[in-house]
């Protein structure tokens, strides 16, 4: 199950955002998580950022795994819009793809992917992310 929560003033496309989620999902042979994804403002995220991170300021995306394995338990990916559309401005991708891109890079990380804890890690989830990115027909 794919659950999106818009808790913010941006469109979201849920059909398209869970699409997204689907093919990372079926990619990755994991059809069966449960992913929770939440849109929310700069503040809000930035207060997780500081409790789970230790980090106080805004940040693009935080994932959390599951802890268990209770069938209904979900990974959350939480996703700032407002932090997402800044990227935009060095990216040049239109909002839509670049909020998809730190979807793909929020599912890899719950899913155990982690970029920081070798080089061949980071490459590893790069690759994952160009690979589910070049998928997205929007």
């Amino acid at each position: 199950m794919i659950e999106i929560n818009n808790l913010t003033r941006f469109a979201v496309d849920k059909t398209f955002f869970s699409g997204v989620a689907k093919k990372v999902l079926k990619g990755e042979n994991k059809e069966r998580e449960n992913i929770s994804v939440a849109f929310v403002s700069s503040d809000e995220i930035q207060v997780l950022n500081k409790k789970y991170r230790k980090k106080n300021k805004p940040t693009d995306v935080l994932s959390f795994e599951k802890v268990s394995d209770f069938k209904d338990e979900a990974a959350e990916i939480i996703i700032c819009p407002e932090v997402v559309r800044e990227k935009t401005k060095e990216s040049a991708l239109p909002l839509k793809k670049e909020l998809a891109k730190v979807l793909i890079h929020g599912i890899l990380h719950a899913l155990g992917y982690d970029h920081e804890r070798s080089k061949k890690d980071e490459e590893l989830m790069e690759d994952k992310e160009a690979l589910y990115f070049s998928k997205i027909s929007k």
